[in-house]
């Protein structure tokens, strides 16, 4: 199993826009999404992401190139894994249910927590809209574009916005996730993962093959 050690930065206030940069600056290192897990699924767009925090907010970055793109969906909760999407999930250790924070290539989220992929319970409004996002394509949905496109996602993830368990404070600790990358329904349809998984089918709700997540 992989293993990404995250960051800690100074406290700061900082906007979604402001995330590639803060990184920068900080000299935060990218990780590759590049596990591909299924063979009729062949198709490998260059997806990698980086991440850091500062005890409590997260500060994840996406930077994807891939050869069409999608942003149907506009309204948080939707089916945003459909379009061109980049997804975190993450499992504090010690609990049994994990949240996903799935993302359109234009900011719209999937926000849940849940034990499996069979009932994700989507976070209220009032949680969701804490998590600041930025897009490189703006936030206007479209149908899908064929042809080679370069993106760029941040997200800003604070400790207020998980909705259930105890995760207040981010320093010291150690969970578990995975990182995720797929089109469920563009033209060429991809399911790649951070850590790598074990299955017949693509399935990307699968603790056993979360990777480990060590915030300095």
């Amino acid at each position: 199993m992989k293993t990404v050690t995250i960051q800690k930065l100074e406290k700061n206030t900082i906007s979604a826009d402001q995330v590639a940069a803060l990184l920068d600056n900080n000299k935060v290192s990218f990780q590759t999404i590049a596990s591909l897990n299924w063979n009729e699924y062949p198709y490998h767009p260059e997806v990698s992401f980086r991440m850091a925090h500062d005890g409590t907010s997260i500060f994840l970055n996406y930077h994807i190139k891939e050869k069409s793109i999608r942003a149907r969906y506009s309204k948080d909760n939707s089916m945003v894994w459909t379009d061109s999407c980049v997804e975190f999930f993450i499992l504090p250790l010690g609990e049994n249910e994990y949240y996903n924070i799935e993302s359109n290539c234009i900011g719209t989220l999937f926000f849940g927590i849940g034990k499996d992929g069979s009932y994700r319970e989507p976070a209220l409004t009032e949680f969701s809209n804490q998590i600041q996002r930025w897009s490189s394509l703006g936030n206007q949905p479209f149908e899908e574009r064929i042809g080679d496109v370069e993106w760029e996602l941040s997200l800003i993830i604070p400790t207020s916005a998980f909705f259930k368990g105890d995760i207040k404070e981010l320093s010291g600790q150690v969970m578990k996730g995975n990182f995720f990358k797929c089109g469920d329904d563009l033209v060429t349809p991809h399911f790649l993962s951070w850590n790598p998984i074990n299955t017949k089918n693509p399935n990307f709700h699968l603790p056993e093959f979360f990777g480990t997540l060590i915030f300095e």
